[in-house]
């Protein structure tokens, strides 16, 4: 299995995933703390007894080498074959160290902006196939129903080949107003679907904030951009400004792939006063690094909510895990994604690069969640509701009786019925999920204010 992760610059803590996209961008994603590749030597400590290389592996190497190039069926360059043994090299280390060519950058530094053309979408090579981590918000992956867990079978028709999957991830790219037919295979179902889509310039905002409700503000952050966290304490003042500081909060980091380790720091930072964020720990000296909190929370203190599902993953795991042992949020939903490691990106020369994993990284409690995930707090299952069939009520309370007593406290123009249940059942069936993160979340509070009165 191998991830096609494009995620930036130094650091590298962003979901095992690749936009289907096209075009540079800016600059963004995967930041600061950067290893330079002067801190890599070639006499590096590998494993115990095998610090040399084999003098008989370099002659088998340069014997098959030699056998492909003599007696492959089609002629096969010695620059191709040099490039896919680097490839293979690095594919067979894990699922996010690759090597990266010119077009590989510039793919790297459209996703750590948030801008590039194509169908926002974060995809995965797995057993032969390619797997949807996530649609992004918004964008035509998105619009069309794809969802977590589908896979392309398809692309303009042809089958998804394992065996060269780099050309398939390109035809995912194209320019803007371009068409595409991915067949897609629903997770569960047994019948492909065809679905048109038409390629755009996306622009990712990576933070949007509303009142959910009277007192509850909403946080979505869909990826860890270079200026999210400035985005987050920008829109989040405002907001405060507007409608006054929140009783508690929801932060929704479903289907967050991930991003810059430095934006994931920043974020967790904006809701903690103190404590550990994250740790990361790898052989060379500069893999060994602490991220800590400083005072500023810019919710207060009040109560915060924070969604997960499958799709939370790399960066967003770290925000999620720093809330969690820090005590300062409840996760609620299913089970992250489980990336735990952390990839630096090394210059070869100007067009060329390679992408490897350099370190693990652990939550405040000194806990990896490679392969794992974090587990949340309060299990909500991945569900849908709707809103029963059901005769109207005549009689649903005592002011529908005939000649009730009036309330002599009762204000003029007053509706009994708004109870508030109308606006919470159209919320639940809009998004499940979210009406349970409101419903905890105001327990929070109340819990919160009888504490604060006493």
């Amino acid at each position: 299995m191998r991830f096609s992760t494009y995620s930036l610059c130094a650091l590298l803590l962003a979901a095992p995933y690749l936009h289907a996209q096209t075009a540079p961008a800016a600059s963004a994603p995967e930041p600061p703390v950067e290893l330079a590749p002067t801190h890599v030597h070639a006499n590096a400590p590998a494993k115990a007894g095998d610090t040399q290389v084999d003098l008989q592996d370099i002659r088998r190497f340069s014997r098959v080498y030699d056998i492909v190039r003599q007696a492959y069926v089609e002629p096969v360059g010695n620059h191709e074959l040099m490039k896919d043994a680097i490839t293979g090299m690095l594919a067979g280390l894990d699922p996010h160290s690759e090597y990266l060519d010119k077009e590989g950058l510039a793919q790297l530094d459209e996703d750590t902006t948030g801008q590039y053309s194509g169908l926002g979408i974060e995809v995965l090579q797995q057993d032969g196939g390619l797997v949807i981590v996530t649609p992004i918000d918004d964008t035509p992956a998105s619009r069309a129903g794809i969802k977590p867990g589908d896979s392309i079978v398809k692309i303009d028709g042809v089958l998804v080949d394992p065996q060269n999957v780099d050309d398939m991830f390109k035809k995912l790219r194209g320019k803007p107003g371009s068409k595409i037919t991915l067949t897609i295979l629903h997770k569960g179902s047994d019948t492909p679907l065809d679905m048109h889509l038409t390629r755009e310039n996306i622009a990712i905002t990576s933070v949007k904030v509303r009142q959910l409700d009277p007192g509850y503000d909403y946080i979505r952050i869909t990826q860890f951009q270079s200026d999210t966290a400035a985005d987050l304490e920008h829109k989040l003042a405002v907001l405060i400004a507007k409608d006054g500081a929140p009783r508690g909060a929801v932060l929704d980091l479903r289907n967050n792939p991930g991003g810059l380790l430095t934006a994931a720091v920043s974020v967790s930072d904006d809701f903690l006063d103190s404590g550990t964020i994250v740790t990361t720990r790898g052989r060379l000296p500069d893999s060994n690094m602490s991220f800590g909190a400083h005072p500023g929370d810019l919710l207060k203190g009040a109560p915060l909510v924070l969604l997960v599902n499958h799709g939370t993953a790399s960066a967003a795991e770290i925000v999620s895990g720093a809330l969690k042992d820090n005590h300062r949020a409840l996760l609620l939903g299913q089970r992250t994604f489980g990336k735990g490691v952390v990839q630096t990106v090394l210059p070869l020369d100007a067009d060329h690069a390679v992408k490897i994993t350099t370190a693990r990284y652990y939550t405040p409690n000194g806990t990896s969640i490679q392969a794992e995930g974090i587990k949340p707090d309060i299990p909500l299952g991945d569900l849908s509701v709707r809103k029963a069939d059901a005769a109207p009520s005549l009689i649903s309370s005592e002011a529908d009786l005939p000649n009730h007593l009036a309330n002599e406290n009762a204000k003029a123009g007053g509706d009994i019925d708004n109870d508030g249940s109308a606006a919470e059942s159209a919320l639940a069936t809009r998004d499940y999920a979210l009406a349970q993160a409101l419903n905890v979340l105001k327990g929070m509070a109340l819990g919160r204010g009888a504490a604060v009165a006493k």
